[in-house]
């Protein structure tokens, strides 16, 4: 599986960007598919998932604020963020991850996805 992360820049407080992760490999319907996100020092810190079934999980502080969907072309996906009324803590470097093995309960853990994307970056401004 490869994954390919796009769509990050500069923003400011209250802007809105769209991520998105380009997934393509085998099998990819079978797979958990979420968004990370990491700042130099600090852990990875999930912001959002889909798990096998569609079901959207959201870390707290950025639910009602971030959206992720996934779409289908063919034997591939594509997977988005979308963020609106960004803060400046919301800067970092967005990371796309998937397993095919994830338990519903290791969706927030960084360590149970095995395919990750090289990730980009938001930086918001106040």
């Amino acid at each position: 599986v490869q994954l390919q992360a796009s769509g990050g820049g500069l923003a400011q407080a209250g802007d809105s960007l769209r991520l998105s992760c380009a997934a393509s490999g085998r099998a990819l319907r079978s797979y958990v598919m979420a968004w990370f996100r990491q700042n130099p020092e600090k852990e990875r810190e999930f912001v959002a998932a889909i798990g096998r079934g569609g079901h959207l999980y959201y870390a707290d502080s950025v639910k009602g604020r971030f959206t992720i969907s996934r779409e289908r072309a063919n034997a591939d996906y594509t997977m988005y963020l979308r963020m609106d009324s960004l803060k400046p803590e919301d800067t970092a470097l967005y990371l796309c991850a998937a397993s095919s093995t994830i338990i519903t309960s290791n969706y927030r853990v960084s360590d149970a996805y095995n395919y990750w994307g090289q990730g980009t970056q938001v930086t918001v401004s106040s």
